[in-house]
């Protein structure tokens, strides 16, 4: 850490009084504080300040070949992130009080009347390569419990709660996720593209709260299904993962080493799948329909599993049909619809049935970060 110098102690003395703490900041590329009360950008000892993290992302380089690390205090901040700019790096002052948040939800309209949709609803979203992020949370705020709990026929009640706290977008990939939390119900973390590696970290969500096209490891992490805001009647609580994979990659999302585990009692026993496979709608040159190509792998190794993990595993799910007007389903045991599997679960969630594919021990061989994620190993 670097001494303060006569000028810096100068400038420190005109700023406001709360912004004397600021002294005590690690050497940093910038800083961000929700508490500092000085001109965007200020130097503190050589290191620009701010009170939001857009106007640190504004004030970043444009195209840096190496990280451009910003520091983020203990707070709460109430922002919608786009991070459209390499080699950003965001090192929160504490995992569990350094919060990034908004409460963007699908069905909110836009100018001209329609639905955001899930592809703009994120409190972050990344569109860029080499994003880091590490020791900060991330939430989508959307009071979903309060909106789950509403009658059908209540008008407030939207129908497209979709919430996404974290999303990677076009022009991401080597997305690196480390002793983060990531906090929503429904899509809470939307690996749409690239590749993304999440370490040592919390995602909590209900209905299909982990999915995506991308190719995702999530490694030594808490994986938390949360309540629902309303009695589900035997009805799956949610799901844990809803990959999207295209066909052409053999991997898709892998959860290894892990602990899936429910919020609370309110999360009933045999209530969570695993997971189920989404095949979004897709324009095609006769009409819009689910995506054939888009067959999800999801895979579990290593993982320890609490009772809310339902005994078949994996649930079907419904896409746009070819036919108007109509629905058809994917099955998980499809290997034309899905690609699931398991290897080596435990705790009392884990099963070994007809319905619960488990690799062979040579086939998990092949399941190493560096494979995983095509070349890249960010550890």
């Amino acid at each position: 850490m670097k001494k303060l110098s006569l000028v810096s102690l100068v400038i420190l003395s005109m700023l406001p009084f709360s912004a004397h703490a600021f002294a005590s900041a690690p050497e940093y590329d910038a800083v961000v504080d929700a508490r500092f009360e000085g001109m965007a950008g200020a130097k503190i000892n050589g290191t620009p300040y701010f009170n939001t993290l857009n106007a640190a992302l504004e004030a970043a380089p444009a195209d840096s070949a190496a990280a451009h690390v910003i520091f983020i205090r203990a707070g709460r901040y109430h922002e919608k992130i786009v991070v459209a700019k390499p080699n950003i790096t965001l090192v929160g002052e504490n995992r569990d009080s350094t919060i990034l948040t908004f409460n963007d939800y699908s069905g909110i309209k836009d100018a001209k009347g329609n639905s955001i949709g899930t592809w703009r609803c994120a409190t972050l979203i990344v569109r860029a390569t080499d994003f880091k992020a590490e020791n900060l949370t991330v939430e989508n705020a959307f009071d979903y419990l309060g909106n789950d709990a509403k009658n059908s026929a209540d008008p407030t009640r939207t129908s497209e709660p979709q919430a996404v706290a974290l999303m990677t977008d076009r022009g991401a990939d080597r997305t690196f996720l480390q002793n983060v939390r990531l906090m929503g119900y429904q899509d809470t973390l939307f690996t749409s593209v690239g590749r993304t590696f999440i370490d040592k970290s919390i995602i909590a969500g209900n209905i299909d709260f982990i999915f995506g096209a991308g190719q995702t490891v999530i490694n030594h992490s808490e994986i938390v299904t949360r309540p629902r805001g309303r009695n589900m009647r035997g009805e799956p609580v949610g799901y844990i993962t809803a990959p999207s994979t295209p066909l052409a990659d053999p991997y898709g999302l892998v959860i290894m080493n892990s602990r899936l585990v429910k919020e609370s009692d309110r999360v009933p026993a045999r209530s969570c799948p695993l997971g189920r496979p989404w095949h979004p709608t897709t324009t095609f040159p006769d009409g819009r329909y689910a995506d054939p190509n888009a067959v999800g792998a999801a895979v579990f190794i290593h993982c320890w599993m609490d009772e809310h993990i339902t005994e078949a595993g994996w649930d079907k799910m419904q896409g746009t049909s070819r036919k108007a007007g109509e629905k058809d389903w994917f099955y998980p045991d499809n290997p034309n619809h899905a690609r699931f599997a398991e290897y080596e679960s435990s705790g009392p969630g884990a099963q070994i049935n007809a319905d619960r594919k488990q690799l062979s021990v040579e086939e998990a061989q092949n399941y190493t970060i560096e494979k995983l994620l095509h070349g890249w190993n960010p550890q």
